[in-house]
């Protein structure tokens, strides 16, 4: 019984390692099950053993790097600006992330039409990027504005990267994004948002 635990706990966790491997690569709606199985060294019919679904195995690929993710920020608490880590690992020119450590491999794309599971995730991935972002360089707290503001540069400048046919503009688009996601996170404190002081200032600024 026990051999047939560990030889079951070992086939889901090659189901999960082939699927996050390919979500990060291709996305979401890209990745076949067949797909996650033959990376796994697989055939189709063991993977409903583990998952019932394509959306329960994204869905659980992303709880895991968050954990390994979440594993390696408190092995490194003091030492690493996570801001930054979170800006280069998602805008690199090559889109290469590692994602033994970053669970952002999740777009708005793959969410949009997917199911709950998805959904949910993309979600927990989102908060966490925002709450990544929401100090400058230097750890002070930035308005939850500028947080949701750089997320979106992120975000956006991803999509719009693995929108075009050619590598050389996704790779300025990605570069774009990343250099006005910097600028806006370590932009100094006299340039933080308020809120408009009256009616007619907020008219005037239309």
């Amino acid at each position: 019984m026990r051999m047939a635990t560990k030889k079951s706990a070992a086939t889901r966790a090659a189901i999960l390692r082939s699927a996050r491997n390919l979500f990060d690569l291709h996305g979401f709606h890209a990745v076949s099950i067949d797909d996650v199985m033959a990376g796994a060294g697989l055939t189709r019919g063991g993977f409903y053993k583990h998952f019932a679904t394509k959306g329960e195995l994204f869905a659980e690929a992303v709880k895991q790097a968050i954990a390994n993710y979440n594993s390696h920020q408190r092995a490194h608490a003091g030492h690493d600006d996570t801001g930054a880590h979170i800006l280069s690992g998602y805008l690199s020119p090559k889109h290469a992330r590692n994602i033994d450590i970053c669970p952002m491999f999740i777009l708005p794309s793959d969410a949009a039409d997917a199911g709950e599971d998805v959904k949910e995730a993309f979600q927990v991935v989102l908060e966490m990027m925002i709450a990544g972002l929401s100090h400058d360089k230097n750890g002070r707290p930035l308005p939850r504005k500028r947080a949701l503001a750089i997320a979106t540069l992120c975000m956006g400048g991803m999509v719009l990267a693995q929108s075009v046919e050619d590598p050389g503009l996704a790779d300025e688009l990605r570069a774009a994004a990343l250099d006005a996601a910097q600028q806006l996170r370590n932009a100094g404190p006299a340039s933080r948002e308020r809120e408009p002081d009256s009616e007619h200032e907020l008219e005037f600024q239309h």
